[in-house]
This record gives C-alpha cells, structure tokens and sequence, in this order.
C-alpha cells in the first residue's frame, strides 16, 4: 500500500450486532439458525472503508468511535465476507488483530435494506478495483485493447449521388462564367423620369466648338471577347429642321452652327 493513498468511506450503518458462531463441520456454508441471534456479543456501528484496493470493515462503538475489530477485505465474494445460506441479513467476516492472528465472527443486520447496503458497498468497490486494473493493463499494452475497425466490410457498398454534386456546381457558377465572358462590363438600364442622358462619345471622338460631335463613324470594338459597336447617327428629318428652324436663323455665323441630326443631342 502506498503511503499518499488516501482512505474513503464507502458506508455508514449505525447498527450492527456480531455473534459468536461455532466451527463449521462441513462445507455446506455457515447458517445463521444455528447462532444464538437473541444473544449477541456485542452491538455497535459498522464503517465500511477503503484505502487503495484494499476494503475494511471496521466495528466501532456508537458514541465514542472506538474501534472493536476490523476485517480487511482483498477480493469479494471471498473468505474475508461470506454470506449464510439461510439468511440474507447475515454475514461471516474475518477479522484481525494486525499481529497475523484471525478469527471468523458472524454480523447481522436489524433491517434488510442495511444487509443490501452493506453488500452493494463492497461490489461497487471491487467492481472499481477491477476497471483500474484493466485501465492499467491497456496503458501498459495499448495494442491488446479493442482496435476501431473504420473499414468497408465484405459485400459493403456506398452510393454517391454526383449528378446532383455537378449540377449545383454548375448553377453556382453561371453568373460568374457570364460576367467574365463580358469582361466584367454590365450596361444598366436609364434612370426612371423619362430624361434622356447625354451620350458619352466614343474613344477617339472629340467634341467640336459649337459644343456638338463630329459625325466620325467607330468600329466596332471587342471589349473581353464580345464585340460591341456603338449607334449610328441617324438623317434629319423635315419636322426636326422646323423645330430648330427660328434658332438656325439667329445672329451669328451659320458656319458654326451644328446642323441636328448628327445622332447626338444638344442641350
């Protein structure tokens, strides 16, 4: 045992009684019919303790604590707590005096839900005990453990559905394919009000001094693979030339007046 371990309890029963039994003649197992269970020997409190993997079970007296015997328990079920064969209230312990000298005494519980208590207690602690040792067997043997097995078995298939997998792909990457083929360029629609806007001319073009453009003809221009070619002046007709026709007419030299019709607007 160590000595940094340290001792818990694991259960509590304020009354015991503990009986003197005779030696057993066969190998039957004890009976507790055959103690004198109106006479006990004595009559205290029960502690069950456990330091390491080593359980006790301690007799003490109710109100000062002194301790009457004690039994050390290393395996359960086992020789150091047995149950009788006629009775599930009563046990046959081994105590010792920690000078190597034992002697079997037989205990016994008033209510049967202390008898249960008192044998839960040592399972649990020993069921405990077990887990560690398997614990510590792995940690010393990591390839005896279990191994997880993420493997197809025999026969075992899986299905993946990449029709749908290509189609959202695709979907997805319209737009994108759309834009880049127009070099990112995107005509928008005109401003709401009905107004109509002024033209920007074309590269090249430079407007001339009565503050109109020149009717010079643009080629057609690629801009990111797509070919785009700019609107064509469109001829003067009878109704516009009336319109403009008082201003026409005014003071000034006519050289630099722009005739309409050129596809452009003045403003």
């Amino acid at each position: 045992m160590e000595e940094g371990e340290y001792e818990s309890v694991l259960c509590v029963k304020p009354e015991v009684h503990v009986y003197r039994i005779p030696p057993r003649a066969t190998n039957r197992g004890y009976r507790a019919a055959e103690w004198q269970l109106d006479q006990p020997s004595w009559s205290g409190r029960l502690r069950i303790t456990a330091k390491g993997q080593v359980a006790y079970i301690k007799l003490e007296d109710r109100t000062s604590g002194e301790l009457f015997a004690q039994a050390p328990v290393d395996q359960f079920p086992g020789t150091a707590v047995e149950s009788v064969t006629d009775s599930s209230r009563y046990f046959v312990i081994r105590i010792e005096d920690g000078n190597g000298r034992r002697a079997f005494i037989g205990i016994g519980f008033g209510d049967r839900g202390d008898a249960f208590d008192f044998n839960v207690a040592l399972q649990d602690h020993f069921k405990w005990v077990k887990q560690q040792c398997e614990f510590a067997k792995q940690a010393q043997n990591p390839d005896l453990g279990p191994k997880l097995d993420l493997g197809f078995k025999e026969g075992q298939t899986i299905k993946l559905n990449i029709a749908n997998m290509k189609k959202k792909e695709g979907g997805a990457g319209t737009p994108r394919a759309r834009l880049a083929s127009t070099g990112g360029l995107s005509l928008l629609p005109p401003p709401p009000g009905g107004k109509t806007s002024t033209l920007i001319p074309p590269p090249g073009e430079q407007p001339s001094a009565g503050g109109s453009l020149g009717q010079t003809a643009v080629a057609p221009s690629s801009v990111g693979g797509a070919t785009m070619s700019w609107p064509q002046p469109k001829p003067a007709t009878a109704a516009t030339a009336d319109i403009w026709g008082d201003f026409t007419k005014s003071t000034g030299s006519t050289s630099s007046q722009t005739q309409p019709g050129t596809g452009w607007v003045q403003f």
